[in-house]
């Protein structure tokens, strides 16, 4: 993802669950791509107001229930937009596999 949106011209930042200052980071950020796959890790003071945020994790709580990497409650009235999980970006992936799925067999015909 980062190497896409540097070809589309973004300034890029690639942080981990263990980046250093990972929230003064996060906040300058006005798109947020979080894939950790640590349940609830971006909290709202991590966020800029109006920032995007796009949220690729799943994660299973003890309970049971989905959760994304970002604490969904906790920014919603922060952000501009948020991808919820589940059914954010799942249905794209699952779209954008079977086209290339597709492509693949076609090419070696």
């Amino acid at each position: 993802m980062a190497m896409e949106l540097l070809n589309a011209g973004a300034t890029v930042q690639v942080c981990h669950k263990e980046t250093k200052d990972i929230t003064q980071k996060s906040k300058s950020a006005d798109v947020i791509i979080a894939a950790a796959g640590v349940a609830n890790l971006v909290k709202s003071d991590w966020v800029k107001e109006g920032a995007v945020i796009i949220d690729v994790g799943i994660n299973r709580l003890e309970d049971g229930t989905l959760a994304g990497d970002v604490d969904f409650d906790d920014v919603k009235n922060k952000v501009s937009a948020i991808s919820p999980v589940p059914g954010g970006v799942g249905p794209m992936t699952i779209a954008v596999l079977l086209e290339n799925t597709l492509t693949a067999y076609q090419a070696r015909l």
